[in-house]
């Protein structure tokens, strides 16, 4: 065996050139892995002795993608395109061998190559559009010829992977191997250069006639993914890309992709998601936790309250096979809550996600129970009762005298002070903040809340946790509402302000909407139920939102809120409240006024970077990617706008001080005072990082 570069290594093996990739962790394509894999073709080619080629890859994936971390440099030869040329116009033919996953230029690669096979796991897809781009190197111009055009469109728009079985009966592969890969692969190899044939992708063709002959196949297209894909370019361009694949000769086809995709690679979407992409990683590395940190063995959870969080938490835990106590205070409440949650298991079994055993079994894990000292053997205790602190800490002091030494007692709390509530322990170390999102059991964000005293096993232990159960966790520190809700507090409290002074509801919802977010700040706090924190017996009806609660209109849930409600809980304006904020306006003496959308965009999103730059201040968050974090998967920001500090990054910070200081002198209001943080990195011309 040679090595050609320190990536890739040559050896031949009864006339068949193996081309070993060794690129860890996932053989991504760096500029040592494209010209050990280009070199090694020529070297083969050159060799009289040599039949035939395999590439293949050691590790625990094929190729699995580009090297992300190349598209902020200056390119380094030998080009992509010219390797894949290289391999595609080979006189002899090259097999890949694949195992793991080939993902985006991984999968390029292999259509590229002669012959493809795998072994039974393996996974095939181009994700390109998670990163607001389409693939660049032909794969959008070969995977139809290959695959036809529907499956072609529905793997490069949605990202999503296919497996081997499907990769089979598509096409896309040749044969599933058994045995070993490598031996298979070569042995494969041995019989195609028996057959004398030389199958290009590039030269395929009858597997686009099906689109070709219907004229609204990619209208039709379009409108099935239009909700999904609402304000992304990328499931766009490739969609153009493919009808490219169907309409065009193939090299024109090849100039069309290149030339999309280089308009996506400068457009702003892309630089987002792909800056969001590394703040995901990043967000979960805690830089005063060391590596040797010991982590807590989480074999059982205890869950109190069986209302929708405390159902959907025990549904992330027995999704991963975590046995669950879960606790209430009355049968009653206990079996509504198990009967949410088996009809939320059953649900899904009917959509075909799971099986009708996996709802047995998932729900079998959850054991429910009427007493607190059932929780005596858990590694970990989440309590998710309602917002009062009273409550809570009464249930972390009495947690305190029943749960087993080395317990990690954590409260769902989405806004009250973790440390008052550890301090109703003797083991405030042990004690933590799971902040999950509404619906548990869907939203992918965990706020992980650092108290003053928590240690940093027990903080480890919960990052870790988090992963396990497929959430993405940040870790923040202890103010009131946290990152994400104190965040949201300033945007609602903006919402208010200009429905009471001329906006309405919708409008003030539609921008948002046309932002990007999945809805507006009114309809949001109609999902949640206008009557959290409300009392009957309390109500004054000091404001609209009280005057609505005391009509009985407290959300989605009764059908009414600030919006009315049809069965389906679609919105619809309604006059009530409209006539609600003016009345209250008239007794506040405001001259109500029409606002434009410019003013209610500024309004809305300027105080949330003002605040996500006094929480960095504060260092309630580590990075100000973190908050974008919180930001994409907590409250639907728009991935493709990156999160609030992303965007005040594209706006540049010195417009956002020149806004936040005009709104200031309009209003006369301290609301609007810049953070110092803000004022210092816009002096010095910088972005947050």
């Amino acid at each position: 065996m040679a090595a050609l570069t320190i990536m890739v290594d040559y050896s031949v093996d009864s006339q068949v050139a193996i081309l070993t990739l060794d690129n860890p962790p996932v053989n991504a394509l760096s500029q040592g892995v494209r010209q050990g894999i280009k070199e090694g073709v020529e070297q083969a080619l050159a060799d009289d002795d040599v039949h035939s080629i395999v590439l293949y890859c050691k590790g625990r994936t094929f190729i699995a993608g580009a090297d992300i971390t190349e598209f902020s440099q200056a390119p380094k030869g030998p080009d992509f395109h010219a390797v894949l040329k290289t391999m595609e116009d080979a006189s002899k033919p090259i097999v890949a061998a694949i195992h793991g996953t080939a993902l985006g230029g991984g999968l390029e690669t292999a259509l590229c190559c002669h012959y493809r096979v795998a072994v039974a796991d393996a996974k095939f897809g181009l994700p390109e559009v998670n990163l607001g781009l389409l693939p660049g190197a032909g794969g959008t111009q070969r995977l139809p010829r290959l695959v036809g055009a529907e499956k072609a469109t529905e793997m490069v728009t949605s990202g999503n992977p296919i497996s081997a079985i499907e990769a089979l009966q598509a096409g896309l592969i040749d044969r599933i191997v058994q045995g070993s890969l490598l031996a298979d692969a070569v042995a494969f190899a041995r019989e195609a250069a028996l057959s004398n044939e030389l199958p290009r992708v590039r030269d395929r063709d009858d597997k686009l006639q099906t689109a070709r002959e219907n004229p609204d196949f990619f209208t039709q297209v379009r409108q099935s993914i239009a909700r999904k894909t609402r304000g992304f370019l990328a499931p766009e361009y490739n969609i153009r890309c493919i009808e490219a694949a169907v309409n065009q000769p193939f090299d024109e086809g090849l100039k069309t992709e290149a030339k999309l995709f280089r308009e996506l690679m400068a457009g702003p979407q892309a630089a987002a998601q792909q800056y969001f992409f590394f703040a995901e990683r990043q967000a979960g590395k805690v830089p005063d936790i060391p590596k040797e940190t010991p982590e807590i063995p989480i074999a059982r959870v205890g869950v109190i309250g069986a209302g929708t969080m405390g159902g959907g938490i025990a549904m992330n835990m027995v999704n991963v096979g975590i046995p669950v106590t879960l606790v209430e205070t009355s049968q009653e409440a206990l079996d509504r809550g198990l009967n949410v949650v088996r009809k939320n298991y059953e649900n899904t079994a009917r959509k075909g996600r799971i099986s009708d055993a996996d709802v047995e079994h998932r729900c079998g894990l959850i054991n429910g129970s009427l007493d607190l000292n059932d929780l005596a053997d858990c590694d970990l205790i989440i309590e998710a009762v309602f917002e009062n602190m009273a409550v809570k800490k009464e249930i972390f002091s009495t947690l305190d005298g029943l749960a087993k030494d080395g317990a990690i007692l954590a409260s769902n709390t989405s806004a009250l002070d973790l440390n008052e509530i550890a301090a109703a322990t003797q083991r405030p170390e042990w004690v933590i903040g799971l902040h999950f999102f509404s619906p548990a059991n869907v939203m992918k964000l965990l706020e992980v809340v650092r108290g003053e005293k928590t240690s940093v096993t027990v903080i480890k232990t919960c990052m870790s946790l988090a992963k396990r159960i497929r959430k993405v966790a940040v870790l923040v520190g202890v103010c009131h509402g946290f990152v994400g809700n104190r965040i949201l507090f300033q945007r609602q409290y903006q919402a208010d302000k200009l429905a009471h002074e001329g906006a309405t509801p919708q409008q003030v919802d539609k921008v948002l909407f046309d932002f990007g977010f999945p809805m507006g700040a009114f309809q949001m706090s109609d999902l949640a139920g206008l009557d959290i924190g409300w009392s009957k017996a309390k109500s004054t009806g000091a404001t609209v939102k009280d005057r609505l609660c005391e009509l009985g209109r407290f959300g989605q849930k009764s059908g009414a809120g600030f919006y009315d409600y049809d069965e389906k809980r679609t919105p619809a304006p309604t006059p009530v409240t409209v006539e609600l904020f003016e009345e209250f306006a008239a007794k506040a003496g405001i001259t109500r006024r029409e606002i434009a959308d410019e003013e209610i965009l500024d309004r809305l999103l300027l105080p949330m970077i003002n605040e996500g730059a006094k929480i960095l201040q504060e260092r309630i968050a580590l990075r100000a990617s973190d908050i974008d974090v919180v930001y994409v998967y907590g409250y639907g920001w728009p991935v493709y706008r990156g999160g609030p500090m992303h965007y005040a990054n594209t706006i540049g910070l010195d417009q956002v001080v020149e806004k936040l200081r005009r709104y200031q002198a309009q209003t006369g209001e301290a609301f609007w005072e810049p953070s110092l943080l803000l004022l210092d990195l816009a002096e010095k011309g910088q972005g947050f990082s």
